[in-house]
Formats: structure tokens, sequence, C-alpha cells
């Protein structure tokens, strides 16, 4: 159960015009860009789940 819980860490590589659009939006939002960069994630992968329930 705890190691459910631990975030898996990644390098990734971004240019620096997206980090800064990015690091703007999470200015916006009041998030950190990591985690602007997972909330993204998770909600591309809620619209990803909700659209493939559609197509049944």
């Amino acid at each position: 159960m705890e190691a459910e819980k631990k975030k898996k860490q990644l390098l990734l590589r971004l240019s620096p015009a997206l980090w800064n659009e990015l690091a703007a939006w999470a200015a916006d939002d009041f998030r950190s860009i990591n985690g602007q960069i997972e909330y993204l994630l998770s909600e591309c992968v809620k619209q990803r789940k909700k659209g493939r329930k559609e197509e049944d």
C-alpha cells in the first residue's frame, strides 16, 4: 500500500519557451511547475478515459 503512494520520478526535457509558458500558467493557478504538469497530465488521462467510455 505504501509503495502505491510513492510518486515516480522522471527526467523531462522541455524547451525554454514551453517551460516559460508552464511557469506562467502554474503561477496563475498557484501551483508549482511540477504540480501544474502533474495536474495537466491527470486531466488528460481523465479525458481520455471519458472518451473511451463514450465510444462504447
